[in-house]
C-alpha cells in the first residue's frame, strides 16, 4: 500500500504463512469422505493421460509422491491414489478468504502464490507466536483449512521456520537457534539454493547450511563469484535483508499447454499459439497491464526445452501487434519435430494507468 514503511532489518518480525497442501486441503473440505486417504490433485485428474501433481496429501507423499511428478509416475508409486483434477477457481476462492484473514494482521504483506505469504508484522504490539497461533485459528475456524506459520527477525528465517513442523506448524527462529536448529538442514532449505547451486556446493562438500557457515568466503569464491559467494555466506549465518514487498508488481503471464499426443503440425501450433495469448491477453488487460517481451516455449518429445523471445520497441496491450510477435518467436523454433508442450508468456509488465508523479 503507498506510504507504508516496512522496519528495518534491525527490529523486523517477519511471519511465513504457507497453507497445508492447498489445492488438496480445498478438495478435502468438499470431499471429506476422502480423508485419511492418499490423493493427488493434477492435470485432468487421469493419471493415464498426461498431467504432473499440483499437490497431494501428506498420505499420498509417503509413498514419495511430490509435486512436479508426472501423474502416471505418481500413480505406478501408489496405485490405490484418487486422483482428482486441478480446480483454480475454487482454489483462487479459498485463497482470497484466507487472505482476507491476513489483510486484518498488517497491510504489509507479499503474496507468494495463492498459498504462502510473508506478513511484516514488526509494528504489531504483543506476542507474535500469540498473534499467528489467533491467526491460524481464525482461519481455520472460518475456511476449515490448515496453515503452518515460521517466525523470525527476517524473511529467510521464518520461511525455515514454517516447514519446520508442518503439517498445522508453529515455529519461531532467531539468530540463537542457527546452530542448533537450521544448521543441521540440507543447504537446500536456504533461499537461492537451488538444484545447481546444491549440486556445486556438494562438489566442495557441503551438504548443510552449517557446512556452508563454516566455509571460508574464499573456498565459496573459488566455485561462484563474489556477490553469490557472499549471499550463500549470508544466508547460512541467517542474515537476510529483503523486505516483505507488498505492492510487488508481477513480472509475467504466461499459458502453457501439454499435448496428449505430441504434435506434428506447425499450422496446429500456430493455432493453439494464438488460443493461449487470447486468454493471457485477457488477462493481462484485465490487469491494466501492458507488455514489453513475448516468448513461446516449446518442449519436444525428449523433454528439451527451448524459449524464443522478442522484446517490442514499447509497452503494448494490442493484441495484433502482440500476436504478430507471438507468431515470429514460434516460427524461430524447429517446428517439424514432435512436440509436447507449448507457452506464451508476456512479460516486462507495466501499469496501463500509473499513477501521477508527487510534486
Amino acid at each position: 500500500m503507498p506510504g507504508l514503511d516496512p522496519a528495518t532489518p534491525a527490529r523486523r518480525r517477519i511471519m511465513h504463512l504457507d497453507m497445508d497442501a492447498f489445492f488438496a486441503a480445498v478438495e478435502l473440505r468438499r470431499r471429506p469422505e476422502l480423508r485419511g486417504q492418499p490423493m493427488v490433485v493434477g492435470g485432468r485428474g487421469d493419471p493415464s493421460r498426461r498431467g504432473v501433481v499440483s499437490t497431494c496429501t501428506y498420505e499420498a507423499r509417503v509413498y514419495g509422491i511430490h509435486s512436479g511428478m508426472a501423474l502416471r509416475t505418481a500413480a505406478r508409486l501408489c496405485p490405490d491414489a484418487v486422483f482428482l483434477p486441478v480446480d483454480m477457481a475454487a482454489y483462487r476462492e479459498a485463497s482470497e478468504a484466507v487472505f482476507r484473514h491476513l489483510h486484518r494482521v498488517t497491510p504489509v504483506i507479499q503474496a507468494v502464490g495463492l498459498d504462502e505469504a510473508y506478513l511484516d508484522v514488526s509494528d504489531r504490539t504483543g506476542d507474535a507466536v500469540a498473534l499467528a497461533r489467533a491467526l491460524k485459528q481464525s482461519i481455520r475456524e472460518d475456511t476449515g483449512l490448515v496453515a503452518s506459520v515460521g517466525i523470525g527477525p527476517n524473511r529467510l528465517l521464518a520461511k525455515i521456520a514454517s516447514d519446520l513442523e508442518k503439517p498445522d506448524g508453529l515455529t519461531c527462529l532467531g539468530p540463537d537457534d542457527l546452530e542448533d536448529r537450521v544448521w543441521p538442514l540440507n543447504a537446500r532449505v536456504l533461499h537461492g539454493v537451488g538444484p545447481k547451486t546444491g549440486a556445486r556446493l556438494a562438489g566442495l562438500g557441503i551438504e548443510t547450511v552449517g557446512d556452508l557457515a563454516r566455509t571460508p568466503l574464499t573456498t565459496l569464491g573459488s566455485e561462484f563469484s563474489e556477490r553469490h559467494a557472499r549471499a550463500l555466506h549470508d544466508a547460512a549465518h541467517g542474515r537476510d535483508e529483503r523486505p516483505v514487498q507488498s505492492q510487488r508488481v508481477r513480472k509475467s503471464i504466461g499459458r502453457e499447454r501439454t499435448f496428449q499426443t505430441d504434435c506434428r503440425s506447425s499450422a496446429r501450433l500456430a493455432w493453439e499459439a494464438e488460443q493461449m495469448l487470447t486468454e493471457v491477453h485477457t488477462r493481462l488487460c484485465q490487469r491494466h497491464l501492458l507488455a514489453r517481451t513475448v516468448t513461446v516455449k516449446i518442449r519436444y518429445r525428449d523433454f528439451t526445452t527451448h524459449t524464443r523471445s522478442q522484446s517490442l520497441t514499447g509497452p503494448t496491450d494490442d493484441f495484433a501487434t502482440l500476436a504478430q510477435t507471438t507468431r515470429a518467436c514460434l516460427y524461430a523454433h524447429r517446428l517439424h519435430r514432435a512436440v509436447r508442450l507449448l507457452g506464451v508468456q508476456l512479460a516486462g509488465l507495466e501499469d496501463s494507468h500509473p499513477e501521477p508523479a508527487r510534486p
